[in-house]
């Protein structure tokens, strides 16, 4: 149980790789608080982790707002008195062209993805400053280090943005015992992809060297090790979970 007895705080829980991550730290012994828009999923995800013999809060709202952020936050502190793991998966993605997207659009993804993920951090460094310890771990994107033609610019633009935050955070934060680090996916099979068409499956696919697309598993393994003691040298980090479509 790597994560016996630890308290731990995911965002956009509700499917995909946020449930992943949910239901693996829940595994290896968290208690969890976990967020979204979606309140019968929300639902349906604690009852499942409830089965595990793991708590399992729930605190429905959008990222976005910074309220929202605080309220998770003492949630997590009002039960458990303490909060060790916080995992930032929450994110929106939208695929207009530059020239075809409006200004709305641009700051409606900045404000989940970026200003989210600040949002909750500045809500729970305090507390992990004061019991001198805690994990961060971010849900990027490769898009974030490399061009997508799929993706808005606004999308990739956030994540870069959610990568530099990682860093700066490590940075301020690795005196006080705290580790911000960040997974950047590729490909990863979800609800969305199996909306593809055949040929355009088989183009993603070409581009992949591992020749497969990921798991959401894939990413929820990457996010537990850097929330576990398997990764306490590593810091400022962002690792690639793409099967090889981006090496750096």
């Amino acid at each position: 149980m790597l994560l016996k007895d630890q308290v731990a705080i995911i965002t956009g829980a509700t499917r995909g790789i946020g449930k992943s991550i949910a239901l693996t730290l829940a595994k290896q012994g968290a208690s969890l608080v976990i967020n979204g828009n979606h309140e019968k999923l929300l639902h349906e995800l604690a009852a499942e982790i409830g089965k595990l013999g793991q708590k399992c809060l729930i605190e429905i709202g959008d990222i976005a707002d910074p309220t929202t952020a605080a309220a998770i936050v003492k949630t997590g502190m009002d039960h458990f008195g303490r909060i060790d793991i916080l995992v930032n998966n929450a994110g929106i993605n939208m695929r207009t062209p530059t020239l075809e997207m409006n200004i709305d659009d641009w700051q409606k993804v900045m404000n989940v993805n970026l200003n989210g993920t600040l949002h909750t951090c500045m809500a729970v460094l305090p507390y992990m400053i004061e019991q001198k310890y805690g994990k961060i771990v971010n849900v990027s994107s490769s898009t974030a280090k490399t061009p997508h033609r799929n993706a808005s610019p606004s999308y990739g633009a956030s994540k870069a943005g959610v990568n530099y935050l990682t860093q700066h955070l490590a940075l301020e934060m690795a005196k006080h015992n705290i580790y911000v680090n960040g997974v950047c996916p590729g490909p990863i099979e979800t609800d969305m992809s199996t909306q593809w068409t055949a040929e355009y499956r088989e183009q993603v696919l070409s581009r992949i060297p591992l020749g497969k697309l990921g798991k959401a598993q894939n990413v929820a393994d990457a996010v537990l090790f850097l929330a576990s003691s398997m990764s306490d040298f590593i810091t400022g980090e962002t690792i690639n979970i793409n099967g090889g479509t981006y090496m750096n």
